[in-house]
């Protein structure tokens, strides 16, 4: 039991360890939920393709003339957002990795 405590706090008296291992466990968390949020707003979004309606000739709505504004539109926004957060989060994770910055 002693090992896994050792393993999730480890007792070292070096600063510059502490702070490596604050800033990944930060990173870690932010990229994960960065990567939660994105998931959650790509698989609320609807889907681009018409399907059965292409075959009948679906006519023109009030919602694709003013797709701009609508909450799809928002959506399509915040999980860009996401998505560019999370690769920002990643490599600045990678880049503190590098064992020549410590």
């Amino acid at each position: 039991m002693l090992n896994l405590i050792n393993l999730l706090a480890p007792a070292t008296s070096d600063s510059s360890y502490t702070l490596y291992i604050t800033l990944s466990r930060i990173m870690l968390v932010l990229m994960f939920v960065s990567a939660l949020v994105a998931i959650v707003l790509v698989l609320l979004q609807p889907s681009n393709s018409s399907g059965i309606d292409a075959l009948g000739g679906s006519s023109e709505t009030f919602f694709g003339k003013n797709k701009g504004k609508s909450i799809e539109a928002k959506m399509k926004k915040w999980t860009i957002i996401c998505l560019a957060v999370l690769i920002v989060f990643s490599i600045a994770f990678y880049v503190l990795q590098l064992p020549s910055l410590w």
